[in-house]
């Protein structure tokens, strides 16, 4: 996170070079499970808990879209659902999933339509830190609707649009070079809009902030000048959706 905000990479004097996200993640899958002290893993991983725990998949069937390495399947097993299906756009980080989930089901994806998948076929869908890497969201969250029946529940993490839009990037060395991933900024109000749209309802929202709380990400990189530009903006957001009804 640290290395990924723009400022931070100017004062080293370099910018890392940006690829798509196919691409960016099939080079970084090899070490993606291996990083302690990644504040957005982390975050992640707080809000996607508690956005998850009141969500009842037993015996239901489950989409994972932008699934990676599946950092969140174990807690998706502990649920006890009857399916969990596994989408990417990466094969390198399916890779990676399947080593730890060798029965993993997973399908390699090309564009936003999860064709294969029939209409109302999953209780829930849930996508952790990859709208921003969607240029198409209104295309992606109509095959979302699609594929989800109703009374369905949706959970959504990303990046924060707000940082994001001063030039937040999603970064990692790779080959001892710096590589970004490409983003599109998807405004909050924008994406709540395509959500309702297409039938779902937010149940419940949340935003984690750069603050004291998470200072020591900052002062572990060496980068407390970032910390103070971006102190109190929001660095991470979850939605808890349901979907109401059918699209039209």
């Amino acid at each position: 996170m640290i290395d990924s905000i723009k400022e931070y990479w100017h004062s080293k004097g370099s910018m890392p070079a940006e690829k798509p996200a196919s691409e960016a993640y099939d080079a970084w899958s090899a070490s993606y499970d291996c990083q302690p002290g990644n504040l957005m893993l982390d975050l992640d991983k707080i809000v996607f808990t508690d956005l998850i725990k009141n969500v009842t998949l037993e015996n239901k069937r489950v989409a994972d879209v932008g699934c990676g390495t599946g950092r969140h399947w174990e807690k998706l097993y502990s649920k006890q659902p009857n399916l969990v299906i596994g989408f990417d756009v990466s094969e390198g980080m399916l890779l990676q999933l399947a080593r730890k989930f060798p029965a993993a089901i997973t399908k390699h994806i090309t564009n936003n339509l999860l064709e294969m998948v029939p209409n109302t076929f999953v209780d829930c869908l849930v996508s952790t830190l990859t709208i921003a890497h969607i240029k198409n969201i209104q295309e992606a969250i109509g095959a979302w609707s699609r594929i989800t029946k109703d009374g369905g529940d949706l959970i959504i993490t990303d990046f924060h649009p707000a940082i994001l839009s001063k030039g937040g990037k999603r970064s990692f060395k790779h080959e001892g070079k710096s590589m970004a991933v490409t983003n599109y900024v998807h405004s909050l109000p924008k994406v709540k809009k395509a959500f309702a749209k297409h039938g779902f309802a937010v149940i419940k929202q949340e935003e984690k902030y750069v603050n004291e709380e998470v200072k020591h990400y900052y002062a572990a990189q060496n980068a407390l000048h970032v910390y103070e530009r971006y102190k109190n903006m929001p660095v991470i957001y979850g939605l808890h959706l349901k979907k109401e009804y059918a699209a039209e």
